[in-house]
């Protein structure tokens, strides 16, 4: 998907995907299937599960989301083995059609192997180009099959040493899962922007796990042993787990917004518990922007950790004031103007008991285009309350992310061209504020944003971009679509 595809009237930036990978377990695929399931909100459009059997791979892909295509016994039958890997898609390159949907698979004169890939690579069109000329016939139009391709032109022997070869030739921000009928791999990006952890399951020799966040091993019942490091690969066969790190040491750029939205609140990442950090920039947010109020409402659900340590830390009556229907599926048709008007009412319903004739704080966690926010923000006005101020625990998003979140063109971002009383005007609000960056920073345990030294990637917040945009930078006739098939 690119910038500008997002829907106008679905306001937050969307996570790329997740993956999982497990080894050596009973019934892989059913595992897998649960640990997508957790891993759900990472990524709606598609879903895909490959197994190996120790003789063939098995697949099943399809549109939609994980219950979709996997509650069905007799699907998962199909997937024999105790070896597995799975991907959630959110699409940010390519469209969502079959051929598109991960793990990708191919056979190679070693082998099968599928990958599933989680971000985005910021050379992928120069590296298409490349391998086209090269005859390379690509099969989808996302940029994980060109990490299939430099697989497969490399000169070297093994399986590993041609996934560092092709890992060499990518920049980008990325996580992976591959899976060979000799062992399962596990990658994070140099710079390790998005994330991949190590869990263990059951006892003896075991089974292992790898997957984009912590809530993945709990509904599979492994324990979490540790974080991949950014720049590692992990090698996990019938002789245990093996560490290679064949990047140079980088300091590490880990997503901030991960912790503002991304993941799951049970998740810990990077050894931070996600809930607690997000009540914490509720905090810190209420100490450098409180107002007089009656009750402290969040937009749910992401909003409502962060409102509830606003709360806490104001000493202002938290409240559900805003209900949300959590059965909106993602396909509803809005025919008509009207109908579209009406759309966040599907969504998000206002508790009259609970907001009229009160002086409303309303959380969420971020603007985007700010269509949801003024839509909200009419809705709590309808409902009788007196004020509606606006508190966003996070920074105002002014650039488009290039390293696998789905954010519109930054012409289309309301901060990138408008200063917050313009912004506040424009969702009708009272006021409006925003966290700081630094008051981000202190809220995860940061003396603040070190200019020369980020401890997290906060490109969206400053246009500070961690890693070249290679492709985007590229003067404006060499800018090919991924859909392009020529040089």
């Amino acid at each position: 998907m690119s910038h500008a595809d997002a829907g106008p009237d679905d306001d937050h930036p969307h996570e790329e995907c997740g993956v999982i990978g497990v080894w050596n377990v009973a019934d892989a695929a059913a595992l897998t299937a649960l640990g997508l399931h957790a891993l759900q909100h990472r990524g709606q459009e598609a879903t895909g599960i490959v197994t190996f059997d120790g003789a063939r791979f098995h697949s099943h892909r399809g549109l939609g989301l994980v219950g979709d295509n996997f509650s069905d016994a007799r699907v998962i039958a199909r997937l024999p083995g105790t070896r597995a890997i799975g991907h959630n898609r959110y699409a940010t390159t390519g469209e969502t059609i079959l051929r598109n949907v991960q793990p990708l698979f191919a056979d190679f004169e070693f082998g099968g192997l599928a990958v599933g890939h989680n971000g985005n690579l910021t050379n992928a069109q120069a590296l298409r180009r490349a391998l086209v000329r090269r005859g390379c016939l690509f099969q989808s139009t996302t940029d994980s099959e060109v990490f299939i391709h430099l697989i497969a032109i490399s000169l070297y022997s093994s399986i590993t040493d041609r996934l560092i070869d092709a890992l060499k030739q990518v920049s980008g921000a990325y996580s992976l899962v591959a899976l060979s009928d000799q062992a399962l791999y596990g990658v994070r990006d140099p710079l390790g922007v998005r994330p991949l952890i190590l869990g263990r399951i059951g006892g003896g020799p075991g089974g292992w796990v790898l997957a984009s966040e912590t809530c993945a091993l709990e509904i599979v019942g492994a324990e979490f042993v540790r974080d991949i490091e950014p720049g590692e690969i992990v090698v996990i066969n019938d002789a245990g787990v093996h560490s290679i790190k064949p990047f140079s040491r980088q300091n590490s750029r880990f997503c901030v917004f991960e912790y503002i939205y991304f993941a799951r609140p049970d998740s810990v990442m990077d050894g931070m518990a996600v809930y607690e950090a997000r009540k914490r920039i509720g905090a810190e947010l209420a100490r450098e922007s409180r107002v007089p109020a009656d009750v402290i409402v969040p937009v749910p659900d992401s909003g409502v950790p962060a409102a509830m340590g606003y709360a806490l830390e104001s000493g202002i009556e938290f409240e559900l004031g805003i209900i949300r229907n959590h059965y909106i599926g993602r396909t509803f048709i809005e025919p008509t103007d009207q109908i579209r008007n009406l759309g966040v009412k599907l969504k998000h319903s206002a508790n009259r008991g609970v907001l009229a004739g009160k002086r409303v704080v309303l959380v969420d966690d971020s603007i985007v285009r700010g269509t949801t926010s003024r839509k909200i923000v009419e809705m709590v006005r309808a409902a009788g309350a007196a004020e509606v101020h606006m508190r966003i625990s996070s920074p105002p998003t002014t650039h488009s992310c290039f390293y696998g979140i789905d954010t519109p063109e930054r012409d289309q971002l309301l901060a990138a061209h408008h200063d917050l009383a313009q912004m506040t005007e424009l969702i009708g609000a009272d006021s409006l504020a925003f966290i700081s960056l630094d008051g981000l920073y202190r809220a995860l345990g940061k003396p603040g944003r070190d200019p020369a030294s980020p401890a997290y990637c906060d490109a969206c917040f400053t246009g500070s971009y961690p890693i070249a945009l290679s492709d985007h930078d590229a003067a404006p006739e060499r800018q090919l679509s991924l859909l392009a098939s020529a040089p």
